[in-house]
């Protein structure tokens, strides 16, 4: 609990305005981990919140947990427990791009993105000759894609049919061009991909030892897993497993203009390219360069945010006007549950941060 201090004046009290905000939001934090503790937030796993440098609230808990799909049971969750992070794996993959433009190694946006793969030729069409990088990186290639209509546990779900592939790339190609790219928006997990090869592929090395080499261990991320496909390359769309105390590195990270501790990770144009692409319309969220990002909602009482976000409530959550981070883990993959618990969590932060 912060000290409060007081100023009398002429017989009256007066709380400086930040030591009142300050003690508002601890008494919501208080009340946040007494209601998760109780019960109130079903099978959250971590909440890490930090401010200004300063961090806090770090909450661990207990709950059923699994491995992209695998079962492992019961997990009593520590700060040395990875987890499953899903969908944030995008947003990584999005600052290795960034990393890797920043170096000269991939340039003009508007390039068509098969370009990058010469040994593909057979299924250059117009149609496919018009998706370009920045398409992609919209998700709005005009693939056809869907992950929304099937379960990933269905091998109908696109992101599903893509992995299960022995040329995952040939696979991404061959979907038909069902709307002019960069016109809709198609959560796509296949657009992921193709962003992943081409970094691969102008960095000449494996993105999980470009991601180590200018990512992971510049930020001291030592303890985790990357997931791979059938093919053992990692799974760009949803396969990082992290610690929370990591995601809130990649989170400071961006909210320090692409600066941790001083040292320059991310090119700021890079950051400021995806933090600068919230819409001009409120309450609205969108997906651009592998980040989501809302605009400030008056209705829901919170300030523009942008995040990385994967399935079941795994998020990191940047509130640039109040320097804040703020981290959750769940186990309620696949589940509308997940995205409720998460959301919950930052809507009852956002009450103390008024």
């Amino acid at each position: 609990m912060h000290k409060l201090l007081a100023l009398v004046i002429s017989g009256m009290v007066f709380i400086p305005c930040h030591i009142a905000r300050a003690a508002e939001l601890d008494a919501v934090l208080s009340d946040l981990e007494a209601n998760i503790r109780s019960g109130g937030f079903p099978n959250l796993h971590s909440v890490i919140l930090e401010k200004s440098g300063t961090r806090l609230a770090e909450w661990y808990f207990s709950g059923t947990d699994e491995k992209r799909g695998d079962q492992i049971g019961n997990v009593r969750f520590n700060a040395e427990t990875v987890h499953d992070v899903r969908s944030v794996t995008k947003s990584v993959v999005s600052i290795l791009f960034g990393i890797a433009r920043g170096e000269g190694l991939i340039g003009n946006l508007d390039v068509p993105v098969i370009d990058f793969f010469p040994e593909y030729a057979d299924l250059r069409t117009p149609e496919i000759d018009k998706i370009t990088l920045q398409h992609v990186l919209f998700m709005a290639s005009g693939l056809k894609w869907d992950e929304r209509t099937y379960p990933y546990t269905d091998p109908r779900n696109s992101e599903t049919s893509m992995d299960q592939a022995r040329d995952k790339v040939r696979h991404i190609f061959s979907q038909p061009v069902v709307a002019p790219p960069g016109e809709v928006f198609s959560y796509s997990g296949g657009d992921v991909a193709l962003i992943a090869e081409v970094i691969s592929r102008a960095t000449k090395m494996p993105l999980e030892r470009y991601a180590e080499t200018k990512l992971f261990e510049p930020l001291g991320i030592r303890k985790y897993e990357w997931l791979k496909d059938a093919t053992g390359k990692p799974i760009a769309a949803s396969g990082l497993r992290l610690l929370p105390l990591d995601m809130i590195k990649i989170g400071e990270v961006m909210r320090d203009g692409g600066q941790f501790r001083k040292k320059r990770i991310v090119p700021a144009a890079w950051v400021a390219t995806v933090t600068g692409a919230v819409s001009d319309k409120p309450c609205e969220m969108r997906d651009r360069y592998f980040w989501w990002s809302m605009s400030a909602c008056p209705a829901r009482n919170h300030p523009a945010w942008y995040a990385a976000m994967g399935n079941g409530g795994q998020h990191i959550v940047v509130v640039p006007s109040a320097n804040v981070v703020l981290v959750t883990t769940t186990g309620n993959y696949n589940s509308a549950a997940g995205d409720k618990v998460a959301d919950d969590v930052l809507l009852k932060v956002f009450s103390g941060l008024r």
